[in-house]
């Protein structure tokens, strides 16, 4: 997986999954644009990947002026825009479909659905433009399967897998390809989060009574998404379009009860 003189964005890229990409994108030869809210961890992980490797842009990327603003940061600092992982998303709350707020159901839709919608928007045309490029779209097993307590996520990410085909239809012929990862839990502050909205006072437990269900018997890491999301962004991953991938240690393989189902 080579990325010398290739430039990619990852949205929600100071932090978990997108940080490891940043970080594994640069250590190939690539160059990174990382757009997050988290200013502070956007601008440190900037600066560790070294001048003129990377650049850092706040965004809320559920306002098309924001999106459009990072596309042309881009453009300015790197002349191009190779790949991109539209990766920044938010759980919500975990509860039943008759508790859930009309406000926690816009927050949600909005990162994860709009979000997506607004990076394929106004990235799509500058790879149109270059004549290629690749795309991932991060979605979760949350998009292929159910989980009781969590409505909205599940909604979104099953969207967020059916916009990936009709973009990978619709870019295909100008050779760009797009592609959407499943993770399973993986080890980072949203799951984190998760476990502690279902067991607040023994957060530990769910980690350990997930993992009966999964066959590898443990959390994934965020490496090991960015490993997946690094092949589908470069050119060994060059016939591969419209798909969803897990990476989710045999998760959605074997029936298991889902992360957010009471537990003491």
């Amino acid at each position: 997986m080579d990325f010398t003189g290739k430039v990619a964005i990852v949205t929600g890229g100071a932090n978990g999954i997108g940080r490891a990409v940043c970080e594994g994108f640069v250590a190939r030869g690539g160059k990174v644009a990382i757009v997050d809210r988290d200013a502070e961890a956007g601008e440190a992980l900037a600066a560790s990947l070294g001048k003129g490797n990377a650049i850092f842009r706040a965004a809320d990327v559920t306002k098309a002026a924001d999106i459009q603003a990072y596309v042309k940061a881009t453009l300015d600092a790197f002349g191009r825009i190779d790949c991109f992982h539209n990766n920044a998303g938010i759980e919500g709350k975990i509860q039943p479909i008759v508790e859930v707020e009309e406000a926690t159901y816009d927050a949600v839709m909005g990162v994860n659905v709009k979000g997506v919608f607004l990076g394929l928007k106004y990235v799509l045309p500058v790879m149109i433009r270059q004549g290629g490029g690749s795309v991932v779209n991060t979605a979760s097993i949350a998009g292929l399967v159910g989980t009781a307590g969590m409505s909205v996520y599940v909604a979104s990410k099953h969207a967020v897998n059916g916009i990936t085909k009709v973009a990978a239809g619709e870019v295909g012929p100008q050779g760009i390809r797009v592609n959407a990862v499943c993770p399973g839990p993986i080890a980072t502050r949203m799951v984190a989060d998760i476990a502690k909205q279902v067991s607040p006072n023994h957060p530990e437990s769910v980690e350990a009574n997930y993992s009966a269900g999964i066959p590898l018997r443990r959390f994934g890491k965020a490496e090991e998404v960015a490993n997946l999301v690094l092949f589908l962004l470069s050119d060994l991953a060059s016939n591969i379009t419209g798909g969803q991938y897990t990476v989710d240690g045999g998760r959605t393989a074997v029936p298991s009860s889902g992360m957010a189902q009471n537990q003491n």
